[in-house]
């Protein structure tokens, strides 16, 4: 059975694996060096996990931790994904054996109604132009909204 629990600041270490699984390149491509994550420029999604405005689920399916999807707001101009100053930017990563089984969509979806629970407007995030998972993205209410180099910038807005 599928559930949602708040991500906490204990969860720490593990955000580290799942935004090192999020930082997705095509295959067949492995995954990223580790210290890929001692970059400003990616610590910043993670780091210091717990601060006031930082909104973050992990789905749970049958008592294991899947994965997480997690947003945080950082000011503008700083990250790939930055809109405004009050756009959180979105981050989720799956451990591969609850990968393609719905948790993902689910657990993004959880984590939408969080931000529009929390007062925000939209939430962003940038995606890999082979990443199958822009379709589920785009299934979440995420629109292209423009490109970040080589990623896709999308965004999903507040249902009216």
């Amino acid at each position: 059975m599928l559930h949602f629990r708040p991500l906490f600041p204990q969860d720490q270490s593990t955000l580290w694996d799942w935004l090192h699984i999020a930082l997705w390149d095509p295959p067949p491509a492995p995954l990223r060096p580790r210290e890929v994550l001692d970059n400003p420029g990616v610590r910043i999604y993670a780091e210091d996990w717990g601060r006031p405005t930082d909104i973050g689920l992990v789905a749970v399916q049958e008592g294991a931790d899947a994965g997480a999807c997690w947003m945080r707001v950082l000011p503008e101009g700083v990250g790939l994904a930055s809109v405004d100053a009050s756009t959180p930017q979105l981050g989720i990563g799956l451990w591969p054996a609850f990968q393609r089984q719905g948790i993902g969509k689910a657990l993004m979806l959880a984590a939408l109604d969080a931000a529009w629970r929390a007062g925000h407007a939209q939430v962003a995030l940038t995606v890999h132009p082979e990443n199958p998972a822009r379709r589920m993205y785009a299934a979440c209410g995420f629109e292209e909204a423009g490109l970040r180099g080589m990623y896709h910038l999308m965004v999903a807005r507040r249902p009216a």
